[in-house]
C-alpha cells in the first residue's frame, strides 16, 4: 500500500551532487505561487538575469536560466550551437567531456576527441593539434571542473585555440560556479552552463546558460532549426528578454530559488565564497592523506570542491558508502566510468562546504575504515585538516 505522506530523512549531503539547499532558498520556494507572464514574476526573472552576469563575472546579454538540471543548460549549449556536418573538438579528461562530445554527435557533428588520463586535466597543445588537424571547426568544448575525476582544467589557453580557427568556446561549469573563480568575459568563454544543485545551493531544476555575441550571431543564423524545441535559445531568449513571447510555463519555484540562491552568492561575495571553499577543501584533503588515503587528482589541478579520494585496496566500496549513510546520515559519492569501484567523490559545495562536514567526515569515515581492516589515523587526520584549516 502507497503511503500518503512521506517524510525524507534527513541527509548530510557530502556527494557530487546535489549539496545541500541554503534554509533561505527551500524558504523561497514555500512562497505563493505565480502566473509566468505575472508581472511581479517576470521582475523576478530580470534580476535573475542581472545577477547571473555578476556571478558569472560577463556582460554577455544572452544569460538566462533552462529549465531542467544542468544536463539542460549542456543541451541547450551544444544543440544550439551545432549542425550537422560541423565538426568539434572536445577535450575529455572525465565522465562529462564524453558527455558533451555524445552530444555534439547527436546533433549531427564529426567529433575529434583529446583524452586526457582521468586525474590530469586536457592539454590545450594536444587541443590545438586536433583542430588544426580537423580544419574549420565550429566548437571547442572542455569542462572546467570534471566532477568524475576532481580535475580542474585551467580555461585560458583554450579560447584562442577556437577563435583562431573560427570557432566557438563552450565550457561546462556545473559543478564550478559558485566555488571557484568562473571569468566567462576575461576566458574568452562563448557558451557556458552550469547547474544549481552545486555550489549555488540550491535544488537541482534550473540550469544558468551564457552565450557571447559571438556565439548568438552563430545561433540566430542557423541554417537548419534547432533540433530541440524546449531548449531552442531563440525561443527561450524571446520569453526571458523584454518581448515576453510564450514558451513553456517556467518552473515559478525553481526561480524563486535560483534568485534567492544568487542572492547568497552576492550577499557573500564571491571572493570570499571562492575562498571559503578552498579553505574547506584543502582541509579535507589534508586530512585524507592524514588518514592515510591517497588523494587522486593531480595535485596542482585539484579541485577543492570535489575530491576523489582512492579506495584502498580491500575495502568494499558500498559498505563504506551505505555505513557512511546508515548510521551517520552522509552521503557521499562511488566512482563512474573509468574510476568506477576505484574512487570516492566527496563534495564541499556551496551550503555543505564548511569546517564541521569537514571533521564529520574524516572522524566517521576513519571509523568505518578501521572496521573494514584498514588503519585509518583518525587523530593524525583530524590534525592534518585542523592545521591546514589555521594555515589560511
Amino acid at each position: 500500500m502507497v503511503s500518503s505522506t512521506f517524510s525524507p530523512p534527513t541527509r548530510i549531503l557530502m556527494g557530487p551532487g546535489p549539496s545541500g539547499a541554503h534554509p533561505r532558498v527551500l524558504r523561497a520556494m514555500n512562497a505563493p505561487i505565480l502566473g509566468h507572464l505575472d508581472p511581479e514574476f517576470l521582475r523576478i526573472m530580470d534580476d535573475c538575469r542581472i545577477m547571473l552576469r555578476q556571478v558569472l563575472r560577463t556582460e554577455n546579454e544572452v544569460t538566462i536560466a533552462t529549465p531542467g538540471t544542468g544536463t539542460s543548460g549542456m543541451e541547450a549549449a551544444v544543440m544550439n550551437i551545432i549542425e550537422p556536418g560541423d565538426k568539434a573538438v572536445v577535450g575529455i579528461c572525465g565522465y562529462f567531456g564524453e558527455r558533451i562530445a555524445e552530444m555534439a554527435e547527436r546533433a549531427g557533428a564529426t567529433v575529434t576527441r583529446v583524452h586526457a588520463p582521468w586525474g590530469s586535466p586536457v592539454d590545450p597543445a594536444k587541443v590545438r593539434d586536433a583542430v588544426r588537424a580537423a580544419g574549420a571547426v565550429k566548437m571547442v568544448g572542455i569542462v572546467h571542473a570534471e566532477t568524475s575525476t576532481g580535475v580542474m582544467t585551467p580555461v585560458e589557453p583554450f579560447a584562442p585555440i577556437a577563435h583562431e580557427a573560427g570557432g566557438l568556446l563552450l565550457v561546462d561549469c556545473v559543478t564550478s560556479l559558485g566555488g571557484v573563480p568562473v571569468e566567462i568575459d576575461r576566458w574568452g568563454a562563448d557558451a557556458v552552463y552550469s547547474g544549481t544543485q552545486k555550489c549555488l545551493s540550491a535544488p537541482p531544476g534550473v540550469a544558468p546558460v551564457s552565450f557571447s555575441p559571438r556565439a548568438w550571431d552563430v545561433i540566430k543564423s542557423r541554417e537548419t532549426p534547432c533540433n530541440t524545441f524546449y531548449l531552442d535559445m531563440q525561443l527561450l531568449e524571446a520569453y526571458w528578454d523584454g518581448r515576453r513571447a510564450y514558451h513553456h510555463t517556467a518552473p515559478i519555484s525553481m526561480i524563486y530559488a535560483l534568485h534567492e540562491a544568487l542572492a547568497l552568492v552576492l550577499d557573500e561575495g564571491l571572493d570570499q565564497r571562492w575562498a571559503r571553499h578552498e579553505r574547506n577543501g584543502r582541509a579535507l584533503q589534508a586530512g585524507f592523506e592524514g588518514l592515510g588515503l591517497v588523494n587522486h587528482a593531480d595535485v596542482e589541478y585539484r579541485l577543492p570542491v570535489l575530491t576523489t579520494v582512492r579506495i584502498p585496496e580491500g575495502v568494499n566500496d558500498a559498505e563504506v558508502r551505505g555505513a557512511l549513510l546508515k548510521r551517520h546520515g552522509i552521503e557521499i559519492g562511488g566512482g563512474l566510468g573509468d574510476l568506477k569501484g576505484k574512487v570516492w567523490r566527496v563534495g564541499l559545495m556551496g551550503e555543505s562546504s564548511n569546517e564541521g562536514n569537514v571533521f564529520l567526515l574524516l572522524s566517521a569515515l576513519g571509523r568505518i575504515l578501521r572496521e573494514q581492516g584498514f588503519k585509518a589515523d583518525i587523530p593524525n587526520g583530524i590534525a592534518a585538516a585542523t592545521a591546514r584549516l589555521s594555515s589560511v
